[in-house]
């Protein structure tokens, strides 16, 4: 077995997401969103640095997309019950509603989407899944009037310092 293939199989999936301790600290993110005939309308890097509040954690979200477009992005996330959120944010219309199953959480949300130079309500059905301590994947369908108008695809990575130790990222950092 070479290096890298042991460091991998040091990774442990995760079989449980706890939001509130995953969003805490400094996180990378990479994503496409791709429409509804398979064409790559924009890609995007975000920095994300979360942090806990009094009522549940808040993320500042900073996006960079292809085409030099930057965006600001500040959610307010709380835990509405056992395994449930409510999120909230500018673009979002009312509240975010999400339910957590073991490692994945599931978002379903009405948002105001920049497109063609102005503002059109759709709705995001998203599903974020842990796959390990370090790595969370992100798909997001995004929909008019109950009609599939494309779906975001996004890998978030955990940099902050006090998970830099993990495996993954010494997989990911040796050569």
């Amino acid at each position: 077995m070479n290096e890298f293939a042991s460091q991998i199989s040091d990774m442990t999936l995760s079989d449980r997401f706890v939001p509130e301790n995953y969003f805490v600290g400094d996180i990378e993110a990479t994503g496409v969103f791709i429409d509804r005939f398979g064409i790559i309308r924009r890609r995007f890097n975000v920095s994300i640095t979360g942090q806990k509040t009094a009522t549940g954690f808040a993320l500042d979200e900073y996006f960079v997309f292809d085409d030099g477009e930057q965006e600001l992005r500040r959610w307010e996330i709380q835990k509405s019950g056992q395994s449930t959120y409510v999120g909230m944010c500018d673009d979002v219309c009312g509240q975010a509603v999400g339910k957590l199953t073991d490692a994945h959480l599931s978002w379903q949300y009405y948002f105001n989407l920049k497109m063609f130079n102005r503002k059109i309500k759709v709705k995001f059905e998203d599903v974020m899944i842990q796959q390990t301590p370090l790595i969370m994947l992100n798909n997001a369908k995004v929909k008019k009037y109950g009609l599939l108008l494309g779906e975001v695809f996004i890998t978030f990575i955990k940099t902050d310092e006090a998970m830099v130790s993990q495996p993954v990222m010494r997989a990911a950092n040796s050569g």
